[in-house]
Order: structure tokens, then sequence, then C-alpha cells
């Protein structure tokens, strides 16, 4: 009977750990797995767009990373998220074109992209690379994916977040530079500056990702309908 009682007593299975937990270390890590993945990352978007951030998702889920640690948190209310970000957006590229860009002495002719004047073939694709390409990928990359990486290999102390911020908007201003010239590397830096402020402060994405599709979307809009002279003379005549 005692035989009987103890064959039917459960034996409990051996703790062990999931097999991918070493793999997921290493892409944590800055050892070669470490940084190989941060070079495919960021070569992501060579390919195709939004590739990168795609990419960074995946990462995130191999190597067990919360998805709040790349600012994927969600929001006290995500009806005053999508209301900050649209007037934030809006109002930041309206101030950059009127104010800030002037000051650094810009063109106010975007002829990146003055082939969208009166286009309305163009606009699909243009609108698509605004939301899906910049503002989920661009922000899921320079602010999520960068901040958490950088700020691994420099802490979260004050001055190391005010580094993570200068460095990932001097990068994110030169990724604009093939083409966009000079001015979108300063226009880009001027907004990697503050976006990535915001992010520093607050650790979450989703308001920027709004606020960058408005902050696009209003450019657009400018060129589109020929207003970039008369916006850019606004303050300085």
């Amino acid at each position: 009977m005692c035989e009987r009682s103890e064959a039917a007593v459960p034996i409990p299975p051996r703790a062990t750990l999931p097999s991918n937990d070493a793999l997921a270390a290493r892409l944590r890590g800055f050892g070669p797995l470490g940084v190989l993945s941060i070079l495919v990352i960021l070569a992501g978007n060579l390919l195709v767009v939004p590739l990168s951030a795609l990419l960074v998702l995946l990462w995130a889920r191999r190597s067990h990373t919360p998805w709040r640690d790349i600012g994927y948190a969600r929001p006290a209310s995500w009806v005053r998220d999508l209301a900050i970000g649209l007037c934030f957006g809006a109002a930041l590229k309206l101030l950059m074109k009127a104010v800030v860009m002037p000051l650094l002495g810009a063109d106010p002719i975007n002829a990146a992209y003055h082939h969208l004047v009166g286009n309305a073939a163009a606009l699909p694709g243009v609108f698509y690379a605004v939301i899906v390409g910049a503002g989920f990928g661009e922000e899921t990359v320079f602010r999520g994916y960068l901040f958490e990486r950088f700020g691994r290999l420099f802490g979260a102390g004050l001055w190391a977040k005010v580094s993570i911020v200068l460095l990932t908007s001097v990068l994110f201003g030169l990724a604009h530079y093939p083409e966009q010239g000079l001015g979108g590397v300063q226009q880009a830096t001027v907004v990697g500056l503050v976006f990535g402020g915001t992010f520093a402060a607050t650790g979450r994405i989703w308001m920027l990702m709004v606020a960058h599709v408005a902050f696009d979307v209003v450019a657009v809009g400018i060129i589109y309908w020929s207003l970039e002279y008369a916006v850019a003379h606004l303050v300085f005549n």
C-alpha cells in the first residue's frame, strides 16, 4: 500500500532555465552578438523602411527586454497623448519653419521635397513614409532602442541622460543628410533634442510617435500648398 501511495505522488519537475536565456543575455550585452545585432538593426532601413524598427521589436522579444525599456509603456490616457502629440508636433514644425531654421540661415524652400508642390499623386507614398517610416520607425529606433542601448552603457544619471540625448540627436540629424543635406541635418538635430529630451523625461514613446507624424504632416501640407516661403518669413521678413 505504501509503495502504491509513493508512486502516486507526482514528482515536481526540475526547474530549468529557458533554452534561449543565454542568447537573450548575449543580445542584451555588448559582446560580438550584441554589437552585431546593433549593426543589423541600424542597417535594416537600407533594405526597406521600417525594417530597423521591426528588428528592434524582434530584438526586444528575443532578448527578453521589457517593452517599457524601449518606451512602449501604456499611457495613462490614449486620448490625452493623441491630443498632446498632435498639438505638440504641429506647433514644433511651425516654430522650426518660422523661427529656428531662418535663424540657422536655412533655405526656405526644401529642395528635397519640392516635387510635392501640388502633387496629389505622391501623397499616399509620402503619408506612408510619414506614419510608418517616421512616426513608428524613427521613434522606435532613435528614441526607444538607442536610449535603451546607450542607457545600459552610460547609466541612468542626469549627465548620462544628457549625453544620450545629445548623441542620439546628432545621429538622428546625420541620418537625414543623404536625402536632405545640411538643412535636413540641422532641423533633425534640433527636433532630436526636443523629442529626445521629452523621452528622457517621460520614458514613453506613444505621444512622440504622434507628434512626429503631426510634425511631418504639417511639413507636407506647407510644401504641397506652396506655403514654405510665406511661413519661413512670418517672423523674419
